[in-house]
Order: C-alpha cells, then structure tokens, then sequence
C-alpha cells in the first residue's frame, strides 16, 4: 500500500514521517499530482498561515487534485481548515470539501483562555472507524488560533472557548484539528485506524 504526505509551504511533515513509521508505515513526501493520485492513502498535514498556503496549492494546481481525489485524505490542523470552505484568516476561501467555516478564536468575553490554543485537550462525541478504540475525552494536543465550526461534517468534539470540530468527515475525506502525530498513543491510533481501517 502506498501512502503520501503532500508537501506544500506549510507542511509539518518529518514528524508525520517519524510517526508514521512508530506504527510501521511507510510513506512518501511528493508534490507531483500523479504520485498523489496514485496512493492508496494521501495524508495533508499543515502548520502555518492559511492564505499563503493556498496561494502555494493553486500555483501547482494541487487544489484541484485534492478535490479530485477518491482515495481516503486526511487533513491535519491547517491542512484540515484548508478542506473547508472559507477561513478567516486574510479571508481566504479554501478547498471546499467541508461546508464548516474557519474562525479566529476571540476570547474577549475571558481573558484566560490564550490564544492560540497550545496544548493537551479532551476530544469528545467520537464518530467513524477514524477513532476506533479511542475512549471519549481521550487527550490530543493542539496548537491554534483558528477552529472550524461544528456542522455536519463534525466527527469529534473539543470545548475551548466554545464548542469546536476538533474531526471532520465527508465521503473519502476527514481532517483532525490536533496533531495525531504529537498526540502520543492516542494519535498513533487514529493513524493506525487510517492507514489501515478506512
């Protein structure tokens, strides 16, 4: 089975690699649509600014590659709110997979709440076989200003300044919020659970 991480400006993909290969999985950092296209699995991961990273996407086309794709995608952080429709930061207009907006935190009603978002937080409401043998308010760790609002995409749950889609599923493609990839045994489940369950 053949398993890609797209490579784009905002990828953070040596520690997707490094994690990939904790639960015995192999995989290939590309660019090139046909390498993309031809997987059996596509992972799209993403630290970074939204605007940017689409600017870098639609020069090479991949925007349109990854719309086209049938092969089960997952996003992750930035590559997950690429998937959607439209994120508020430098108002930029996205992939469209998902319908959820992207918004920026505001925390002006309490002060204690940091922006962004850094650190361990519990995921609730769980759906899908992306979380298979994953208990409710299991932790994952999170780094984050923007969140994508809960719609009917939402598979997973996460409380911080309110109610968020901490996971998102439609047809072949789901994105997670947190980084499986730093979220320790319980992200190595849900990568285990991709690769090899969906």
């Amino acid at each position: 089975m053949k398993t890609v991480v797209i490579k784009y400006n905002a990828g953070n993909t040596q520690s997707v690699l490094y994690a990939l290969e904790r639960i015995g999985a192999a995989a290939e950092v590309t660019d090139d649509p046909e390498q993309i296209r031809a997987a059996d699995k596509v992972i799209f991961p993403g630290v970074g600014e939204a605007s940017s990273a689409m600017q870098y996407l639609k020069a090479r086309q991949l925007d349109q590659v990854i719309r086209e794709l049938t092969q089960p995608v997952l996003g992750i952080c930035l590559g997950m709110q690429l998937l959607c429709s439209h994120s508020e930061e430098n108002d930029t207009t996205c992939i469209g997979i998902f319908d959820e907006q992207v918004k920026a935190f505001n925390n002006a009603g309490n002060k204690d709440f940091k922006i962004p978002q850094i650190g361990w937080n519990t995921v609730y409401d769980l759906r899908t076989k992306l979380f298979n043998g994953i208990a409710e308010n299991s932790y994952c760790y999170f780094v984050h200003g923007y969140y994508a609002s809960k719609g009917p995409a939402t598979i997973a749950t996460t409380d911080y300044i309110q109610p968020y889609s901490a996971a998102l599923h439609k047809d072949n493609f789901y994105g997670v919020q947190f980084h499986p990839e730093k979220s320790a045994a319980v992200g190595e489940q849900i990568l285990r659970n991709f690769i090899s369950h969906i």
